[in-house]
């Protein structure tokens, strides 16, 4: 296990409440290279973990988004001299648990990245949920030409090579998608491994509407035919 080359990219908005547990929970499994990049949030989730983590921690001014906040991140981890760099979520939605297969599978199996799955395994996943994510794989591969089983899950690891390549230019939520797109367009060797999603009353909120999912259909096709 290669931890000491692993940088964690953490995406921060308005997470105070959780942010602490989530990089706790990332020193016990010794993941230590934590990259926190507050997204213009209103709460002091940036204070909180300044004062009280080794994180690496910065700050975008203004809310910007998940993609640039995440863009940001594997900034920060490449100068750092990263060797592979994982999404992760600020939440509590993801398990700190799977991040030895992912890597283990990345590194071992010699892939570009690695996908978390929620459906790869059993998960609570609320009804409303689970028909959206199940249109968005429909959706995705009508737009990407690429088959997963979750095309929405926040939880990849990748090597910094690919993520170079990558190079997130959807600031919103849009660059869930941009990236299976690149994906396929460049070519990138990927797999899909099983992961636990914890939804609770809390992640939830968080969670986008459906309304916001069909905005980001939008501009997903508005973007597209524009190319």
């Amino acid at each position: 296990m290669h931890k000491s080359n692993t940088y964690i990219t953490i995406p921060l908005y308005n997470d105070e409440k959780m942010i602490l547990k989530v990089i706790k929970d990332l020193n016990k499994k010794g993941y230590n290279n934590i990259v926190v990049v507050d997204d213009g949030s209103k709460d002091n989730g940036y204070e909180v973990v300044k004062e009280n983590t080794n994180a690496i921690v910065t700050k975008h001014i203004i809310n910007r988004g998940q993609g640039a906040a995440l863009q940001t991140g594997m900034e920060i981890a490449i100068e750092k001299r990263a060797k592979y760099i994982v999404h992760f979520d600020s939440d509590g939605q993801h398990d700190v648990k799977d991040l030895d297969n992912m890597l283990n599978t990345l590194i071992d199996g010699k892939y570009d990245i690695v996908l978390g799955s929620r459906f790869l395994k059993e998960n609570k996943i609320p009804l409303k949920k689970r028909i959206v994510l199940r249109l968005g794989i429909l959706f995705t591969y009508i737009l990407s030409r690429i088959w997963l089983t979750d095309v929405h899950n926040g939880l990849r690891a990748m090597t910094v090579e690919t993520a170079k390549k990558l190079d997130i230019q959807h600031d919103r939520m849009e660059h869930a998608s941009e990236i299976l797109d690149k994906i396929k367009i460049l070519n990138l060797k990927y797999k899909e491994v099983p992961v636990t999603i914890h939804y609770t009353e809390y992640s939830q909120s968080k969670g986008q509407s459906v309304f916001n999912s069909i905005n980001i259909a939008f501009k997903l096709i508005s973007s597209k035919l524009k190319e």
